[in-house]
């Protein structure tokens, strides 16, 4: 058989990424994507609605009809599946999250040169707006995650959730729309307790809210289902060791839980996003992706047994657990 002859293919999309990215944050900014929510236009028509020159709406629709964002015939641009459901009005906007993406990530990694050589984070700049927009983008990308945990986990039949130490309320939420006798109770850090409170209002009758330090909670109750959502990367080794014990005291025999993270994999064909992340988070604030190899094993010492991964689209990825 004759080898496949070497090419730079992969090589040269990989070192031009961040002109794509740019392009994407670009059509966001100007609106490109509602402006195509009605049906398809020409380069002209774009150029109108947006208010911006035709030669630059026609290079953002040809790069973005190239990556599979838009469609193009005959010369026209339309919105796909993909863009109406989370750009165009059709679903979930995931237009803050472009935005934070834009002003607050991408300068960021400008310091990952320093992370690089030191292991050290850059130094983040949350001043005035811009604490805002890191809130908005990182909440609706916690909702996108929650959108698609309910798409590919059954919550029907659990009676008790606790959601232990997460970011948003929305992944419990999520659940309570599914499972109309579900009641939850979040532990989640003192300063939460008040915008999960106002979030989780209309389920006020099925919801506990308690403040405490995640590291140090120790909920009280037999839940037959746990989250512990977007923790692991923002605790150490032997903190994360005992927020599991800590779950898995407050958990009936035979009780699911849910650990919802990036992590580092073992498999032949590693998951980009899980890696992007671990430098995202690392160049950000410090945090760490940890390898899911080491995650399994806390999971075993405090009294889980994994039976079960999800690989969430667009997501991160959910260790599926039962308590033994």
């Amino acid at each position: 058989m004759t080898p496949t002859p070497a090419a730079p293919d992969r090589i040269v999309e990989t070192a031009t990424g961040y002109m794509a990215a740019q392009q994407l944050f670009a059509a966001n900014r100007i609106g490109l994507f509602p402006a195509l929510a009605a049906g398809p236009l020409g380069p002209a028509e774009l150029a109108e609605r947006t208010g911006k020159p035709e030669k630059i709406v026609r290079i953002l629709g040809d790069a973005l009809a190239a990556r599979g964002l838009l469609s193009r015939v005959d010369g026209r641009y339309a919105l796909t599946p993909d863009t109406t459901e989370y750009l165009g009005g059709g679903g979930l906007d995931l237009a803050p999250f472009l935005t934070f993406l834009e002003t607050i990530s991408y300068p960021h990694w400008l310091q990952f040169a320093h992370t690089t050589d030191t292991g050290e984070p850059g130094e983040l700049d949350l001043e005035g707006d811009r604490w805002t927009t890191f809130l908005g983008g990182v909440m609706v990308y916690n909702a996108l995650h929650a959108r698609m945990l309910t798409r590919e986990f059954d919550f029907g039949g659990y009676k008790n959730l606790l959601d232990l130490g997460g970011l948003s309320a929305e992944f419990a939420l999520q659940a309570l729309h599914a499972n109309d006798v579900l009641r939850v109770t979040f532990v989640y850090d003192p300063r939460s307790v008040d915008s999960v409170t106002a979030a989780v209002a209309e389920f006020a009758g099925r919801t506990t809210v308690v403040g405490a330090p995640t590291p140090d909670a120790e909920p009280e109750g037999e839940f037959d289902l746990v989250m512990v959502n977007h923790v692991v990367h923002r605790f150490s080794v032997d903190e994360n060791r005992a927020i599991l014990r800590h779950a898995r005291a407050a958990a009936a025999p035979g009780a699911r839980l849910l650990l919802l993270d990036f992590f580092l994999d073992e498999d032949d064909s590693p998951r980009a996003l899980d890696a992007l992340h671990a430098g995202e988070y690392l160049v950000i604030d410090g945090t760490v992706v940890y390898p899911e190899r080491d995650v399994r094993g806390w999971l075993a010492g405090a009294g889980w047994r994994p039976v079960d991964r999800l690989t969430l689209p667009g997501s991160p990825r959910v260790l599926v657990a039962e308590a033994v």
